[in-house]
């Protein structure tokens, strides 16, 4: 049996606090719009897929 080890190493990639703030606002910004635009959604099936994915995770929906 041969077992690999994979090291990963930073290679110059550090974000400045800005760039991650950005980042995160940009990811939270996202999430929101999914998650707001799923809930207010026109079609049944798409606002009741988000809406018992919700109470899986339990997050309060109503």
């Amino acid at each position: 049996m041969n077992t690999a080890t994979t090291t990963v190493t930073n290679s110059g990639l550090s974000l400045s606090l800005s760039q991650r703030l950005i980042a995160g606002s940009l990811a939270l910004m996202l999430g929101l719009t999914l998650l707001v635009g799923t809930g207010f959604a026109g079609d049944f099936r798409l606002h009741n897929g988000a809406h018992d994915t919700r109470h899986a995770m339990g997050f309060p929906c109503h």
